[in-house]
């Protein structure tokens, strides 16, 4: 199946009731070449898809299923699986699932990012032709993806040779649908706050990206995360020293990304509600000095998670890269 166009992917999602499967279920709804076989959810069991994603109601009859998925998971239609649980919950589901041979795996935690037990990490704009010829793919992290689209066309020219300062703010979706202090409201509304600094996460997946295109960089990257006081979106202010001209560095992303369908370079300065609800990254660049600055937003639920995810499903199974994911922004 891999790399051969099939006119309708049948896919399921495990975990289906936060929000990159909710983002999940709106683009696979809507999706030309897609449709979902199930929706697993152990919390939300028999109840029906539109009372959790309340936005979805006409739109689907679909009720979350619950219990033993394994049963689901024997359809002979079945194409894939998107995995939408907590970080560690997918390693587990698979050490104690047995998924058919033909069903392709697309994990949307941090479990398998390190492309370990076969799985290649799905960063398009990095290395799409593996993916194409995968059936398991570790979907990248939301502020990996911003600080990483910053970066690529840096480190596939040799030319990170400085340190690597990154600030970026994300809306309080990225923090998942449990509720905790810093997601709720009062604590959010109208309150910016700093989060793992130098330590997120996200790191050890971004200094993998970039050793894989500048296998000699051993240069730091200085991260600086904010939780932000809105839902969705993510701006990244990237950093490092870049002998040469703006109109040099211009064409050098330019002609980076020119294959890639939804990774552009912006002249004008940009914002994040240019690109929420798309599966769309903008790049801005400023030369300061000897400094080179990059400005880059996604959706942390689109690009940064769902929307990437189903682009990875496009390519495992031949699709265009695009399909189900021509989606409109917000604009205002």
């Amino acid at each position: 199946m891999l790399n051969c166009i099939k006119m309708t992917i049948n896919a399921g999602i495990i975990g289906g009731a936060g929000y990159t499967g909710g983002e999940l279920l709106r683009i696979l709804l809507n999706h030309p070449f897609a449709t979902v076989a199930f929706t697993h959810s152990q919390s939300q069991a028999g109840k029906p898809v539109w009372a959790t994603h309340t936005d979805l109601l006409g739109d689907t009859d679909l009720t979350f299923s619950g219990g033993d998925v394994a049963e689901l998971l024997q359809q002979e239609d079945l194409d894939v699986i998107f995995l939408c649980s907590g970080h560690g919950a997918s390693r587990k589901f698979l050490d104690e699932t047995e998924v058919p041979d033909h069903v392709s795996i697309i994990d949307l935690s941090a479990d398998f990012r390190d492309e370990s037990d076969d799985f290649v990490y799905g960063l398009p704009e990095l290395q799409r032709d593996r993916i194409q010829q995968s059936e398991r793919i570790a979907n990248p992290g939301c502020f990996a993806t911003a600080i990483q689209l910053a970066l690529l066309p840096l480190a596939d020219a040799g030319l990170i040779q400085d340190a690597i300062h990154v600030s970026a703010i994300t809306g309080s979706t990225g923090a998942g649908q449990a509720l905790v202090p810093t997601t709720g409201f009062t604590w959010r509304n109208n309150n910016v706050s700093i989060y793992k600094a130098f330590e997120h996460q996200h790191l050890a997946e971004i200094g993998q990206s970039l050793n894989m295109l500048q296998p000699d960089l051993e240069h730091p990257i200085h991260f600086i995360p904010y939780r932000g006081n809105f839902t969705r979106g993510i701006m990244a202010n990237v950093y490092t020293k870049l002998e040469g001209t703006l109109n040099e560095a211009k064409n050098l992303y330019a002609n980076y990304y020119a294959s890639h369908p939804f990774t552009h370079l912006s002249d004008a300065p940009i914002d994040v509600k240019q690109v929420v609800n798309t599966n769309k990254a903008l790049l801005h660049l400023e030369k300061h000095g000897d400094q080179l600055l990059i400005t880059s937003v996604i959706d942390n639920l689109t690009k940064g998670a769902s929307g990437q995810a189903v682009q990875n499903m496009n390519l495992v199974f031949g699709l265009p890269e695009d399909a189900g994911l021509r989606l409109k922004s917000v604009g205002f």
